[in-house]
């Protein structure tokens, strides 16, 4: 059901020490400050429509309750009317993406992707896009961009939509063109630990007043965000604002009930239109984004020099900020053992299984195999690249993965097919 080093085992004592978070999107006491305002004022959630239409160059800008509701939102507004109900998706992936699928009723089609681009094999999505798909979700996983305009020649063909997924990868651009806006329909997430945050949340963005049209429909007869989930969210914020700092995120950590780090499957999230809170919180996000993705983007850089990766392998030529960096470990073992021993300074296991292998959904793909994405759940770890990470930790990391590395990937022998 799931990677091998994932199998149950007992949890570790809590250990008092500094910890630094995977991922984190710090939020700061004036956010709080202009969230709670947010709750008063009238407009607000219009004003960051209007400034994301702004930064995006897009027409039209829906804000929803979670990135996963946002797909949701955009697969039900698209598959009507029509027969046509496959939608690909890469089969490494977010399990949110597949939950979002089924929910909509349409059916998972996973795709190979190459392990030295963290993108769709090219020839395995041309043979899989036929008259049935509905559209193909290109995903910038880690903020690495995905060939998008790939993806449109070979979907166009077949009359397809292009869905974005840029939950990873906001404020992020490929050949002068933000990401989200090179498809038909974009998606981005302000969950915790993403580019920016308000405690949860996602959007859609798309400049094609058809399929607007289409989503304003459903997206006009949605709830607004129920008060109760407004305080759940803010008091969450504040927690997490606390608790992010190295000297204390070892507390929520070792807190069982809060599953942190854990990827879990599910198809019944709540779908609303979020509310004046969270617009709120998101005041000043673009400067947020900005310093933020800056800050990752230097990350990503020390991370390739300190370890010495090759660039010329395509997840180590980008140009972009990593919201995650990623790196290949030797082996299963390896990995096992780096995520054990490296932990508390933020080392991440990932995905602990392709999408066909999801316990939840894995009789429907029959016996289809995806051998790259399998090898990526084996040996894929991602490094911290928030603005939280000390150098210290930073540097303790990678001399301490350093030995588990997978040459190929640090000496530049693999030949990379998908630059």
């Amino acid at each position: 059901d799931t990677a091998p080093w994932a199998a149950d085992r007992e949890e570790p004592p809590v250990r008092i020490r500094k910890t630094t978070p995977p991922a984190a999107a710090p939020i700061g006491f004036q956010e709080l400050l202009s969230g709670l305002r947010g709750c008063l004022e009238q407009g607000v959630v219009e004003r960051r429509e209007e400034e994301i239409r702004d930064y995006f160059g897009s027409e039209h800008v829906f804000f929803l309750s979670s990135g996963k509701a946002a797909l949701f939102l955009i697969l039900s507004a698209l598959k009507e009317p029509g027969n046509r109900r496959k939608v690909i998706i890469p089969a490494y992936t977010c399990f949110s993406v597949p939950s979002a699928i089924r929910k909509a009723g349409l059916e998972i089609v996973p795709c190979d992707i190459l392990p030295e681009s963290l993108d769709f094999d090219p020839g395995q999505l041309e043979s899989l896009c036929d008259q049935d798909t509905l559209c193909v979700v290109p995903t910038h996983l880690f903020g690495l961009p995905a060939d998008v305009s790939r993806v449109r020649e070979i979907a166009g063909k077949r009359g397809a939509y292009v869905v974005e997924d840029t939950a990873q990868a906001m404020g992020v651009s490929r050949d002068g063109k933000k990401l989200g806006t090179i498809g038909d329909v974009g998606f981005f997430s302000f969950g915790r630990g993403k580019n920016v945050t308000c405690g949860s949340g996602g959007m859609i963005v798309t400049s094609s007043p058809s399929i607007a049209g289409k989503i304003r429909t459903l997206y006009d007869s949605l709830g607004h965000e129920p008060i109760g989930e407004s305080a759940r969210t803010f008091f969450e914020t504040c927690f997490m604002r606390i608790f992010l700092s190295p000297s204390l995120y070892w507390f929520p950590r070792g807190l069982p009930f809060l599953k942190l780090g854990e990827t879990e499957y599910h198809e019944d999230f709540p779908v609303f239109r979020i509310g004046r809170l969270k617009a709120g919180l998101l005041k000043g996000w673009k400067e947020r984004l900005e310093r933020s993705n800056e800050v990752r983007k230097a990350a990503t850089h020390r991370y390739i020099e300190t370890l010495g990766l090759k660039k010329g392998i395509g997840i180590y030529s980008s140009e972009s900020p990593c919201l995650r960096f990623p790196v290949y470990l030797c082996d299963l073992s390896g990995k096992e053992t780096a995520c054990e021993s490296f932990g508390h300074l933020g080392i991440s296991p990932m995905y602990p299984a392709p999408e066909h292998r999801i316990r939840e959904i894995q009789g429907r793909f029959g016996a289809s195999t995806y051998p790259s994405s399998e090898k990526i759940v084996r040996t894929l770890v991602t490094l911290p690249s928030h603005p939280l990470v000390s150098e210290s930790a930073r540097n303790r990391l990678c001399s301490g993965i350093d030995g588990y590395l997978d040459l190929q990937y640090k000496n530049g022998t693999v030949s990379d097919r998908n630059p």
